[in-house]
């Protein structure tokens, strides 16, 4: 009667005492019970890994959504056995460089660190004291579950070197001199990825209990147990919610993406004109490289200020200087020149900063090397090529005339004068050493091109050259030049 009593009374408090919600009493009875009943260590580790399922009975603190406070806090549910290294592969000293964190390239740089290798980590740290710590401190930590690791003999001129890729995108670099220690170290990483890989340990991502293995010995709390099954709908429905919740986060960023897109698009359409900016006063016209026509309606004039400014200036203090429009000027202070011009600055070439007339004679050369359209239009050139070819003189003489003649004001003045000045220079050319020849090589370039460089430059050079210097030559009969 006793026995029939005390296996009554065990059978009654049994379940109690597993569902109880204390932790201290009735865990602690359950996990006796079962280790006193089990018969071999298998049977203890999978009573262990059923004994993670028991935290599921305990209030369940606040998950923060950062993924690494979950992967914090799914370590410590998964037991302080994680923490434990292995033995043989502890605290050695390895050579390390980390080239890539989350798929952002990083600089290789090669540090020493102890190594230290658990059941489903890599952990490097910088001092020796540091090894026993819980990873998450100063310790440089690699979980290996879905990790691949090869040699690499690319990356580095170092011999025995393996890489180490991780699940997140994160690639380091391991090398040590020894071939030994380095075969030693990659072939048991190599097992630990894979043995990590195939035993769940994305657990430690999914923070979901669904990915545990659901064997257990414990009588009345097996894969059929009702407590389980009420509990997984709920795990897959957080599942769902942080789903959902990326999706919600990606469709936000495309619809800031695609705000700023429209938000720009409108301030591109909705931009002011160029005539407007400059009827404002914002977008000041400039001279060098504005069309010649519209720089003199500009100015009021058929002739651009600057032009003659610059023709007055070398004509009061240049026109004995050796080499006159051969020699080239500084080219700092040109560009210094030209900048105050398009500024539209008040410009006195008597000042000491332009002393030099070579200065003064680049700054014309190059404003019609600017022009948009050459001193001599695009639809002259070829007229002009063919009225030099003619042999008559006279008859050469009439058909350029009456081709400068047929130019637009602008042009037909400001090439007046520019000839009219050129063939002032002439008058020196005992001094300055400048000839015919010489003004028609330096301006043949420059004051006439073609619009489509479709024929042999050689022959148009030859001709542009030609053209300036006959123009020169003629001046006089062609612009009705007075005779001095």
């Amino acid at each position: 009667m006793a026995g029939t009593r005390i296996t009554n009374l065990q059978s009654t408090v049994k379940p109690p005492v597993i569902q109880a919600p204390q932790r201290s009493t009735a865990t602690q009875g359950a996990v006796q019970m079962r280790i006193k009943n089990s018969p071999s260590s298998g049977d203890r580790l999978s009573q262990s890994k059923s004994m993670v399922l028991q935290e599921t009975d305990l209030p369940q603190k606040p998950i923060s959504r950062h993924r690494r406070n979950q992967s914090q806090h799914n370590v410590v549910v998964a037991g302080a056995a994680t923490f434990e290294p292995l033995v043989d592969l502890k605290g050695e000293i390895m050579n390390m460089a980390k080239i890539s964190e989350s798929g952002k390239k990083q600089r290789k740089n090669w540090s020493s660190v102890w190594t230290v290798l658990t059941s489903d980590q890599l952990m490097f740290y910088k001092d020796k004291q540091e090894i026993g710590l819980k990873p998450g401190g100063k310790a440089d930590v690699l979980q290996l579950c879905g990790a691949v690791i090869e040699w690499n003999t690319e990356k580095s001129s170092r011999k025995n070197v393996f890489q180490i890729t991780t699940s997140t995108g994160s690639e380091y670099l391991v090398q040590t001199d020894s071939n030994s220690t380095a075969s030693k170290w990659y072939d048991a990483i190599k097992k630990t990825v894979d043995s990590s890989t195939k035993e769940g340990f994305p657990l430690r991502r999914s923070n979901s209990t669904d990915y545990l293995p659901r064997h257990s010995s414990l009588p009345g709390y097996g894969s059929a147990s009702p407590g389980v099954k009420q509990r997984n709908p709920i795990h897959r429905r957080s599942i769902n919610m942080f789903g959902s919740s990326k999706l919600k986060h990606s469709a936000s960023d495309s619809a800031d993406k695609n705000g700023v897109k429209n938000r720009l698009k409108k301030f591109i359409i909705r931009r002011p004109s160029m005539k407007t900016l400059q009827e404002k006063g914002l977008i000041k016209d400039r001279v060098f490289g504005c069309h010649l026509s519209s720089l003199c309606e500009r100015e009021g004039t058929t002739v651009p200020k600057f032009v003659r400014i610059c023709v007055d200036a070398v004509e009061k203090r240049g026109l004995e200087a050796d080499g006159i429009y051969r020699v080239s000027g500084n080219l700092a202070t040109i560009q210094k020149l030209r900048f105050l011009v398009d500024e539209e600055e008040d410009l006195d070439l008597e000042h000491s900063q332009w002393e030099d007339v070579h200065v003064v004679t680049g700054a014309l050369k190059m404003f019609f090397r600017e022009l948009p359209e050459p001193l001599f239009p695009f639809r002259f050139f070829q007229p002009f090529v063919e009225a030099i070819k003619i042999k008559e003189p006279k008859q050469k003489v009439q058909a350029v005339k009456k081709l400068i003649q047929q130019l637009p004001k602008p042009n037909h003045d400001t090439m007046k004068l520019l000839f009219s000045h050129l063939h002032k220079v002439l008058a020196f050319s005992r001094k300055n050493l400048m000839s015919t020849q010489g003004i028609g090589i330096v301006f043949g370039p420059t004051l006439m091109w073609p619009e489509l460089d479709a024929g042999n430059m050689a022959v148009n050079m030859v001709y542009q050259n030609q053209i300036v210097e006959f123009i020169l030559m003629e001046s006089q009969e062609i612009f009705n030049l007075d005779r001095k």
